[in-house]
């Protein structure tokens, strides 16, 4: 019986999230499997994926053949690595010390890359962010020196009713006074 490493499609339309699974080469794409070997969701940036890496060697070395996309995904998390490490521990061109020794120093840097794209991305959208920030206070800027223009038309409208309420005030109490010394005038003058 033929088994290939393959992903199962699931989730809804437009976001799809996939199992890896080792499946009988004759089953449907979303059949019948042997083992689920993990999941992958590419919906994330960086994309997630969860993988028995252990089970995935296994079946390798059963001779199960992964699809372009699976083994694309099993080199992204070191499978193909490990299986080619342990070949060479079969071979005695390696010890199992070197050799579990060699693949951690690739998780590592492995390790070390993605956090790299992250710290990346991350930062990216900290700047976009700024950006973004920066161009809304700019038009709240401008939306507000716009409004002023208006304020200030109502408020020296405001303040030149005020100035001419004063000066009909002044005027009406200055009046009064004027009109004193006149009609003072008026009586001495007839007398």
């Amino acid at each position: 019986m033929p088994v290939k490493i393959r992903l199962q499609r699931h989730g809804k339309k437009g976001k799809p999230f996939y199992w890896v699974v080792a499946a009988d080469v004759r089953a449907k794409r979303d059949g019948k499997f042997l083992e689920k070997l993990g999941t992958y969701n590419p919906n994330t940036n960086p994309a997630t994926i969860n993988l028995d890496i252990d089970g995935s060697v296994k079946w390798l070395q059963n001779g199960a053949q992964p699809t372009d996309t699976a083994r694309a995904i099993l080199s992204y998390k070191g499978v193909m690595m490990k299986h080619h490490l342990a070949v060479g521990v079969r071979k005695g061109a390696l010890t199992e010390e070197q050799a579990e020794e060699k693949f951690n120093a690739w998780l590592e840097e492995k390790e070390q890359k993605i956090q790299a794209k992250r710290d990346g991305l991350s930062k990216a959208e900290a700047e976009a962010r700024a950006k973004a920030l920066e161009a809304e206070k700019e038009v709240s800027a401008k939306r507000a020196a716009a409004a002023l223009p208006e304020e200030e038309v109502a408020e020296e409208a405001a303040e030149e009713t005020a100035e001419a309420a004063t000066e009909e005030t002044t005027a009406e109490a200055e009046a009064p006074a004027e009109e004193a010394p006149a009609a003072e005038e008026a009586a001495k003058e007839e007398e």
